[in-house]
């Protein structure tokens, strides 16, 4: 049994306290002095391990060069405090998809990778950001049905622009096989998107970005997205991707308990300027900004997902409501009840962090790591 005492960061409160942790779960939570010596005190924050629901690498690996290199992005950032992490596929081709998928379905459940994201194929061109036009395609029920078989349960999550042929045909079938539907990458109208959400989308893919931008005669996917309280809205709160006048709107328009963030970072996370591959294709990290080789378009980010909460709080966002986005709401979209927050009977995910929110300790099931 350990006790964990320091600045607890809660749902609505950052209070000092303490958590009891004892094989593996949360045990006690409590408020001022601890019953008894703690065995561990810091005198910076203790809160959730946490869950990012969107990320294709980091550290100088991705999660689409097999096993060994997903190990090593999952390591890199339980690092920095990420003790859930979804593994996020781009745009390719059919095989190589299929491959991707086999190459990691053994491995999730073990470590912190709780499923695959498939970010494509099924995109707008027009919105496709970094992903190649050329390898996108319309949904196809066969090529969805064989990624599904091949992933054996491990694909959690997939993107789609609901504008494309028998998109909302997908939305209701991925739906009701428990496959949860993002709607990203798209130039659909506030009416398509409504559509989509209707038939069961309940993810926003990185909200602003890849999408049909806001006018004021239509509101397209992103006023219909952060109008609808059964969308989780994912957020790149980087300063490249959002400003922080737009994070501070998407905090106050989707509410603390809808704001999700995420880090989409790639390859290049974590590592210093210069070259790199995100899906194959080739993309430069200058500045901390990823854009891809000929710079028509952001490519991922060079985030980690503790780097986007102190991002948040430099916008305005108050530190609960910054971590409860980067834990407990990614946690709640991606339907794992047992981790996101400090409570007892929940996994021991907790991430130690000093007073400027850089990480101390990480502690995932119950283990400093």
């Amino acid at each position: 049994m350990n006790v964990i005492a320091g600045t607890l960061v809660l749902p609505d409160a950052v209070t000092e306290g303490w958590v009891q942790v004892s094989d593996g779960l949360i045990t006690q939570v409590g408020t001022g002095a601890a019953p008894q010596p703690p065995t561990l005190v810091t005198d910076g924050y203790v809160m959730p391990g946490l869950v990012d629901m969107h990320c294709h690498g980091g550290g100088g690996s991705s999660f689409d060069r097999g096993a060994e290199a997903a190990e090593a992005v999952a390591r890199f950032h339980l690092a920095h405090g990420t003790t859930s992490i979804m593994a996020s596929l781009s745009t390719t081709t059919r095989e190589r998809l299929l491959s991707q998928v086999k190459a990691l379905a053994p491995i999730v459940g073990q470590s912190t990778l709780v499923g695959m994201h498939l970010e494509g194929p099924f995109l707008s061109e027009l919105r496709c950001g970094a992903h190649p036009p050329h390898l996108l395609r319309d949904p196809d029920w066969e090529e969805i049905a064989e990624v599904l078989a091949a992933g054996e349960g491990a694909v959690r999550m997939l993107t789609i622009a609901p504008e494309l042929p028998y998109a909302l045909e997908v939305v209701d079938w991925l739906t009701r096989e428990q496959v949860i539907v993002a709607i990203g990458h798209t130039d659909a109208t506030f009416a398509e998107t409504q559509a989509a959400i209707g038939a069961g989308a309940t993810v926003a893919t990185h909200l602003f970005n890849g999408m049909r931008p806001i006018h004021h005669r239509e509101g397209g996917p992103v006023t219909a997205l952060l109008g609808d309280e059964r969308v989780w809205c994912e957020l790149i709160c980087d300063g490249h991707h959002l400003s922080p006048e737009v994070c501070r709107l998407a905090f106050r328009a989707a509410g603390n308990h809808r704001a999700v963030l995420i880090t989409d970072a790639c390859t290049a996370a974590g590592m210093p300027d210069g070259p790199y591959v995100l899906g194959g294709e080739s993309i430069v990290l200058a500045h901390g900004a990823v854009h891809t080789a000929d710079g028509r378009s952001l490519a991922g980010s060079a985030l980690t997902l503790l780097a986007a909460v102190r991002f948040a709080v430099s916008c305005g966002i108050p530190l609960p409501d910054a971590v409860r986005a980067a834990s407990a709401n990614p946690a709640d979209a991606l339907g794992l009840p047992d981790r996101g927050r400090l409570a007892p009977g929940l996994r021991a995910d907790l991430l130690l962090t000093d007073r400027t929110l850089h990480p101390t300790q990480v502690m995932r099931g119950g283990i400093l790591q």
